[in-house]
């Protein structure tokens, strides 16, 4: 199972890998420090798949437990591509949010990993559609969220459901370690070995910038920091719901793609801003932290802090989802005079002095910049929706095909293509998306007609 890793672009660990694989892969409980983007995923989920026994399947082996159901599906993806070499392992994702009837047919026929969020699975339990007695292997991914999120009390309901500690192998990750979190380990884990590799002190790969901003100015200043750097996909942190719907007025009045993520949003909405952003057909992301909780956005280019967080530890979540993967990344805090002794206690926690410039000097176009920086900034790419998915068998490939032999199009100007059990989402090249959305409609996907819009 594990040689093929190099195929699926594996040929370097990062350093939370080298650093527990041995430890895991020697049945060793683990508690892991280490933040988003590290390559925490590969780290547990080779263990789990190495220890499967897969001919005949005992049940469920192995259970992961995510913060939010955005999460678990990028865990339940990264499971099946490294399963890829090995026949017939069933990878299941349940998560709330989503249909239970769907989740109770597939558990019927059975799997090998469940991966899901805390109140869907403990549903489940509740249900008795979901047993876990054959399990070998416990993960609790992005535990100090879970706990943030107020899951203590279904994550214990969910373990007491699980065979003893000694019977099973229990993997922590982490990217903060408060008391909470340490009093869980302390409970559910034993003998656990420890790395850490917080990667507290960031500078070598992110570089944080602070401004100092009045209240009134602090929208603005958003919109002047974008169109003097220029990044391709950006993340922005409001403490506030109504912060984040006026902020994307103001983006988008300037000629900006922006995209809101909060609580107001329903699933179906959030599902589909996600699938936007992550194609590169929106410029920046508006998102509250609790919305944001849980996101992996590969090649994040920059965080804006709209407002400096009160949760001191949610800076480092905040800055983390960019510089992943041993890539550079840029942060950008905006500060007022009522929010110095947050930044003062930022300072503390990472061990380093905020680093401040001015905002006039970004005012006007970077004087290296070429003369599309005059421009408005837009984002490459365009997202179209197929109303058919999974459940009309649409494969990757039958899009790609309809897009490249049947409409002439150059593979280059076609992005990510992500597939759900209703809808198709593929991101095209701005300049053919046009060309793309006319020849779908009036032709054919998996030899059938299909009705497509441009999100």
């Amino acid at each position: 199972m594990l040689q093929n890793l190099e195929q699926l672009g594996y040929r370097h660990m990062t350093p939370i890998q080298a650093a527990s694989l041995p430890l895991t892969l020697a049945g060793h409980d683990l508690i892991a420090q280490a933040k988003t983007g590290s390559g925490k995923t590969a780290a547990f989920s080779l263990p789990l798949l190495s220890r499967l026994k897969v001919q005949p399947s005992t049940g469920v082996q192995a259970l992961v437990l995510c913060p939010t159901r955005e999460l678990a599906d990028q865990v339940s993806h990264e499971l099946r591509r490294l399963a890829r070499a090995e026949d017939n392992i069933k990878v299941l994702t349940l998560c709330g949010g989503s249909p239970i009837r769907p989740q109770l047919a597939s558990l019927a026929h059975g799997a090998h990993i469940v991966v899901g969020t805390p109140g869907r699975i403990l549903d489940h339990l509740s249900r008795e559609s979901l047993a876990l007695s054959a399990l070998n292997a416990l993960v609790l991914d992005e535990a100090d969220r879970m706990l943030d999120m107020g899951f203590a009390e279904d994550i214990a309901a969910i373990i007491r459901r699980c065979p003893p500690t000694s019977r099973r192998q229990t993997l922590l990750f982490s990217a903060t370690y408060p008391d909470n979190v340490a009093k869980m380990a302390a409970r559910y884990l034993r003998d656990p070995k420890e790395v850490r590799l917080a990667e507290r002190h960031t500078a070598d790969r992110i570089q944080q910038r602070f401004y100092q901003v009045t209240d009134n100015e602090r929208l603005h200043a958003v919109g002047i920091l974008l169109n003097h750097f220029r990044p391709e996909t950006t993340l922005a942190f409001c403490n506030t719901k109504q912060q984040c719907r006026d902020l994307v007025e103001v983006l988008r009045a300037e000629g900006i793609v922006a995209l809101e993520l909060h609580g107001d949003l329903e699933q179906r909405e959030r599902d589909q801003v996600l699938v936007q952003f992550a194609n590169r057909s929106c410029s920046v992301l508006v998102a509250t932290d609790v919305a944001a909780r849980g996101l992996d956005i590969e090649r994040l280019e920059a965080v804006i802090n709209v407002d400096i967080t009160p949760e001191i530890e949610m800076h480092t979540h905040r800055i983390g989802r960019t510089g992943r993967a041993g890539e550079s990344g840029l942060v950008f805090s905006l500060a007022s005079l009522d929010e110095m002794g947050r930044v003062g206690k930022i300072d503390e926690m990472q061990g380093v002095e905020s680093v401040w410039h001015p905002l006039a000097d970004h005012e006007r176009t970077h004087p290296g910049a070429d003369e599309r920086s005059t421009e408005p900034l837009s984002p490459p790419m365009v997202t179209l929706q197929i109303l058919g998915g999974r459940k009309e068998k649409i494969r990757p490939g039958d899009v790609l095909g309809a897009l490249t032999k049947d409409l002439g199009l150059d593979a280059t100007s076609v992005g990510k293509i992500d597939i759900n059990e209703f809808s198709t989402y593929v991101a095209v090249r701005r300049d053919v998306a046009d060309e793309a959305l006319k020849g779908l409609n009036a032709g054919r996907v998996k030899g059938r007609s299909v009705k497509v819009r441009r999100l």
